[in-house]
């Protein structure tokens, strides 16, 4: 048993250890492809010039605005696959992901009623976020009975599901609404921003410590999720505090989706096909799962969007346009092999 579980650990180590490499050369990549590809060799200059604050060549100056590009790609993609994680955790279904519940739908609300009225981009992102947390509160009030509930069965979550699904649907309907009156000079950008776009996205550290906490509390909260994947039925029984890890995963879950909507849009597909990847790779133990999930995830949106703006160079795609294409075959294949 002792052996068991030293393998164990020795192959979660391995395993993370890879993603976090071959993160490390996607970041690399991004920097030097582009529509002027950056060589090599003239990476290390580069970098040496933007720790000193300087971008008085050619290949510093594109290499800050791509890495920064790559980072907030790589901080959505990691934020969204890890919701996804907690997602399908909470309401115990594969199929949940970070925009089941209607928190992004409320995001869509705040960002286009911004940009309908012409509002500057820190404000389409504060309404982008504060719409969020305003869908999360109601669902909250609306549901709070079923994530207090002390049991974990498939159907203590059906009410929280229920209302997410509607209102959802009523947040669409607004978002439906606004698309059609608004006028044909901010339509695109309305709608490269609902299929999610990281064109213009600024870097910033608010992501980046939202991710940290919420990494925190899901990697504390690890072993409590395994006892309640497993014994469901009995987890307050075997010690598990139900109706706190429910109301801890709601609340981490739907601060990461309002942060990554803010920062890049709707971006489908990289929290629902990543933490199913990572299950077949490296298991169902949400200890392991949780860190590579969200690994894998941020290196899946940084590729991504580097095929996005490099595809039809100079001209640049949505990159939930390549998350849908990428995600929805791959998820197919998923389903076909759950089913097998």
């Amino acid at each position: 048993m002792h052996s068991f579980s030293r393998n164990l650990r020795q192959r979660a180590t391995v395993t993370l250890t890879v993603l976090v490499l071959f993160a490390f050369a996607s970041l690399i990549f991004s920097g030097m492809t582009g529509s002027v590809s950056i060589p090599l060799s003239d990476i290390p200059a580069a970098v040496n010039d933007l720790l000193h604050g300087q971008t008085n060549t050619l290949a510093s100056t594109l290499l800050d605005l791509r890495v920064s590009r790559a980072l907030t790609a790589f901080v959505t993609g990691a934020a969204l696959s890890l919701t996804g994680v907690m997602m399908q955790a909470l309401l115990r279904n594969p199929l949940a992901d970070p925009y089941v519940l209607g928190i992004s739908a409320g995001a869509s609300v705040g960002a286009l009623a911004a940009m309908l009225f012409g509002c500057a981009i820190w404000m389409v992102d504060a309404s982008a976020f504060g719409g969020a947390v305003a869908v999360a509160m109601m669902l909250y009030l609306l549901a709070r009975r079923d994530l207090r509930g002390g049991t974990a069965g498939e159907g203590g979550t059906a009410l929280l599901l229920l209302t997410g699904v509607i209102l959802s649907s009523a947040c669409m309907a607004m978002v439906t609404l606004m698309l059609s009156i608004a006028p044909e000079s901010r339509l695109r950008s309305m709608i490269f921003w609902m299929i999610g776009d990281l064109a213009g996205a600024p870097s910033r550290a608010m992501p980046w410590i939202v991710l940290a906490c919420g990494l925190v509390f899901a990697v504390r909260s690890a072993r409590s999720m395994n006892v309640m994947a497993l014994h469901a039925e009995a987890a307050a029984t075997l010690g598990i505090r139900v109706g706190a890890l429910r109301k801890g995963l709601f609340f981490a879950s739907g601060l990461l989706t309002a942060s990554a909507v803010t920062s890049a849009g709707s971006v489908g597909f990289v929290g629902l096909i990543v933490p199913h990847a990572c299950r077949f790779a490296v298991g169902a133990d949400h200890r392991v799962l949780i860190p590579a999930a969200t690994l894998a995830g941020g290196t899946f949106l940084l590729l991504a969007d580097t095929l996005a703006r490099t595809i039809i160079a100079p001209q640049q795609l949505p990159v939930g346009v390549i998350t849908a294409l990428i995600g929805a075959p791959i998820f197919l294949y998923q389903l076909h092999r759950l089913r097998k």
